[in-house]
C-alpha cells in the first residue's frame, strides 16, 4: 500500500509520517510525503517536492498512490484551502482512484469564521469529488492555544483572554494515530466520528495553567470579542462533549514543553 501525506512537515503531518514509517509501524506500507521544500528520502520516507498552491509536482507525487492523507493547511491563507484541495483531487483522479483522508475541525459547519468556512467548503468538495474518502473532525490541538497564549503573554503585565470562550484541546499525536487507522481501513468511511480532547476549559483556565507552567506572572484581562464567529465559539460549537477520545491532557502537554 502506497500512502502519500500532504503537509508532511507540519504539526500533524509529521506525526502521521512518523507513525507510518516507524520500525514497528504498519507492515506493507510505502510512505510518501509531500513538502514544498526539497528533502532527501530517508528513514523509510520517500519525499516529493510539490506545491498545492501552484500545482507544481502534485501530479507526480499523487501518481500510483492508494491513499492520500491530506494534512496540508494554512490558517493564515484560508482562501487557498479549496483551490489546494481541487489541485490534489484532480491530480489524484488522473492517476487512479486513491482514497482521500481529510482532517477538519469540529464546528466548521456552525461557526462563521473564515478559516472554518474554508475547511467546510473543502469537506463538501471532497464529498462530491469522485474519490472514496474519510473526513475526520477534531477539536483544536494543544499546540494552537499554546501558540496563542505565547503571543498574548508578550504583552507586559497583563494577558488578554477572550471572555466566555471554552476549548477542548487534543493531542496532535493521538489525532495522527486516528488518521493512520482511517488510512489503513479498507473502503470509504465518509464522515468519521468526531474526536475531542479529554478535558474542557475556559480560556482563562488554560491561561492560568500556561502561566504557572512557564513561570510567568500576568493579570488576566477578560475581553468580550464581538462578532458572529465569536458568538459561535461562546455557544460551544467548537466542542465535542459527546466524543471525548483523547487521553493526553493539557497539563501533560505543558509538562512536555518544559
Amino acid at each position: 500500500m502506497r500512502i502519500l501525506v500532504t503537509g508532511a512537515s507540519g504539526t500533524l503531518g509529521s506525526h502521521v509520517v512518523r507513525l507510518l514509517a516507524a520500525p514497528h509501524g504498519p507492515p506493507g506500507v510505502e510512505v510518501h510525503a509531500l513538502s514544498r521544500a526539497e528533502r532527501p528520502s530517508a528513514d523509510g520516507v520517500i519525499w516529493h517536492r510539490g506545491d498545492l498552491a501552484t500545482g507544481e509536482g502534485i501530479a507526480g507525487a499523487a501518481a500510483g498512490m492508494d491513499v492520500i492523507v491530506h494534512c496540508a493547511s494554512d490558517a493564515r491563507r484560508p482562501k487557498g484551502e479549496l483551490s489546494a484541495a481541487r489541485t490534489l483531487v484532480e491530480a489524484a483522479r488522473a492517476n487512479g482512484s486513491p482514497r482521500l483522508v481529510y482532517i477538519s475541525i469540529v464546528g466548521v459547519d456552525r461557526i462563521p469564521f473564515g478559516y472554518y468556512q474554508a475547511k467546510y467548503a473543502v469537506e463538501r468538495y471532497i464529498e462530491n469529488g469522485g474519490l472514496p474518502y474519510a473526513v475526520l473532525r477534531t477539536t483544536q490541538f494543544h499546540d494552537f492555544p499554546a501558540m496563542i497564549l505565547e503571543a498574548l503573554a508578550k504583552v507586559p503585565g497583563v494577558l488578554p483572554v477572550p471572555a466566555g470562550l471554552r476549548v477542548q484541546p487534543i493531542d496532535a499525536g493521538e489525532v495522527a494515530a486516528r488518521l493512520v487507522e482511517l488510512a489503513l481501513a479498507p473502503g470509504a468511511a465518509g464522515r468519521a466520528e468526531d474526536m475531542g480532547g479529554p478535558e474542557t476549559f475556559t480560556f482563562a483556565e488554560l491561561a492560568r495553567s500556561y502561566l504557572a507552567a512557564t513561570g510567568r506572572r500576568r493579570v488576566l484581562l477578560p475581553l468580550r470579542i464581538p462578532g458572529r464567529a465569536m458568538r459561535g465559539f461562546r455557544a460551544g460549537h467548537n466542542l465535542a462533549p459527546g466524543h471525548v477520545a483523547g487521553e493526553r491532557t493539557w497539563r501533560e502537554f505543558l509538562g512536555r514543553r518544559k
